[in-house]
């Protein structure tokens, strides 16, 4: 068991990764909120023109943010051995509102490279844990070393105030702390210590809980849900190569404004003449002077007046913006292969694509969201197990651990081609419930379906057995013409 010194220190050494984290989270998630700081290729176009476009951004590290995200829906845990989900998991699930605040989770790790999500047991109802999705910035799991998986311990900070809060997990403890944040900097060496001094934590009491508080799951109740893992870095951010491009995207933009706004049009010149001057008389009428005329006046009037004979007058044609349009086009293109985002997501276009077209053109994100599904499954399914000791029932929690999370469909699919391909797996034996999932139904929407045929059943039983009955051995397992095949 960990003293307080033991754990203070650790919360400063948590808080500190958090803090060295705190800087790509911070710019992911201003890049996907539109907030993007201007590049500029020179020091004289920064100079003229930063004012005027400041605040521009065309967002593409939205879309590329959104649209794997969109495909990622939960529809329940199975746990091993058993032929439908868990109905009680699946209950807390939902009624801590995780349908929803799961969506934010994902795309919090897609922009941060990861998110968290903490269980915890609730005294007030011991069988409805409380669970959340944490964000990337104000929590960490730390590893034991050389492993990926065995969790040690982990931090969740907040401030309010003037105060900032953390709440340290140990597999047996749980402790909490409280520290006053600086008003002010710090300017010398001995004002530092005594900051630091003055900014150390301190157990935060509350009201009918110890501190420290006993662990009753013998876990670390938070697990961490990694985008892009590798072996031996960092999880990536699905943007973090996307910032580079929108910058340049984005100086393009504002290149083309300030091309379009000087040269669109074609431009006239005049050679050969001197500047118009306009006469500065005294009180009594006699010239004393000249100044120049604003020639402002001519353009707005619409009036050319030469009087020099060998004045002439040129031009030059209008610069030739889709030179700009391309390039952005194909930076936009390296975006859409970087990540794996369809074209037509991107640049909106779409002329007569058939179908088979169109799932070919999202391949690329169908398996990246596979991907996703397969390492956010993986620490969801301990989530599911955290539930399960949350609730006392350890058997369960081991049954999970061995079990699957149940996902929607991420592809899309023709409806019609889809109809006739469950029908030719009923002709050769699939179950109904089995094809029911295949057709995107959630695990409860089955269960109430099945019901509805059970009461079918009861009502008209003749019917009932006849749409149950195999084919004979032999038939023909084509398309059948009675089932609209």
């Amino acid at each position: 068991m960990a003293t307080e010194e033991q754990a203070s220190r650790l919360v400063d050494i948590l808080m500190a990764e958090l803090t060295t984290r705190s800087t790509l989270v911070t710019r992911n998630s201003n890049y996907y909120r539109g907030k993007h700081p201007l590049r500029f290729a020179s020091d004289e176009f920064r100079d003229y023109f930063a004012k005027q476009y400041s605040g521009f951004a065309d967002n593409w590290v939205q879309p590329v943010s959104d649209s794997p995200v969109e495909r990622l829906t939960v529809t329940g845990i199975q746990a091993a051995g058993e032929l439908t989900a868990d109905k009680e998991l699946w209950q807390v699930w939902q009624r801590n509102g995780l349908d929803a605040d799961s969506q934010l989770g994902f795309l919090g790790a897609v922009l941060s490279a990861r998110c968290h999500v903490l269980v915890w047991g609730d005294p007030k109802n011991p069988d409805l844990p409380v669970v959340t999705f944490e964000d990337a910035s104000s929590s960490i799991v730390q590893y034991e070393p050389g492993s990926r998986r065995r969790r040690v311990a982990a931090l969740k900070s907040w401030q309010d105030g003037m105060c900032e809060y953390a709440t340290l997990y140990l597999p047996d403890q749980v402790w909490k702390f409280e520290r006053s944040l600086s008003s002010g900097p710090k300017k010398t060496a001995q004002m530092a210590e005594a900051d630091e001094a003055v900014d150390s934590w301190a157990p935060r009491d509350v009201e009918g809980e110890p501190n420290p508080q006993r662990n009753p799951m013998g876990v670390v109740p938070m697990i961490e849900l990694p985008n892009r893992p590798l072996l031996a870095e960092e999880p990536i951010s699905d943007v973090s190569g996307v910032v580079s491009m929108q910058d340049a995207i984005n100086l393009l933009w504002a290149q083309l404004f300030t091309a379009s706004d000087a040269a669109s049009l074609a431009q006239r010149v005049i050679t050969g003449a001197e500047l118009p001057k306009m006469p500065i008389l005294d009180s009594n009428g006699q010239k004393v002077g000249e100044k120049p005329i604003d020639l402002k006046r001519f353009q707005k009037d619409r009036v050319l007046w030469l009087e020099n004979p060998e004045a002439k007058v040129d031009s030059w044609p209008a610069a030739n913006l889709a030179a700009y349009t391309e390039i952005i086009t194909v930076a936009v293109g390296h975006i859409a292969a970087q990540t794996r985002t369809p074209q037509h997501y991107l640049v909106g276009k779409m002329a007569n694509l058939s179908g088979d077209a169109l799932i070919a053109a999202e391949t690329g994100l169908v398996k990246k969201c596979q991907e996703k599904q397969l390492w956010f499954g993986q620490a969801l399914r301990e989530v599911f197990q955290l539930i399960a000791l949350a609730q006392g029932q350890t058997a369960k929690a081991d049954a999970v651990a061995g079990g699957s999370v149940l996902w929607a469909d991420s592809e899309s699919r023709n409806i019609a081609q889809l109809t006739d391909s469950l029908l030719k797996l009923k002709q050769i034996g699939f179950p109904f419930q089995f094809l029911a999932r295949r057709f995107g139904l959630t695990p409860t929407e089955v269960s109430d379906l099945m019901d509805m045929r059970e009461t079918e059943a009861a009502l008209d039983p003749v019917a009932a057995l006849m749409n149950a009955a195999p084919a004979p051995p032999g038939l023909s397992t084509g398309p059948d013409p009675a089932l609209g095949g």
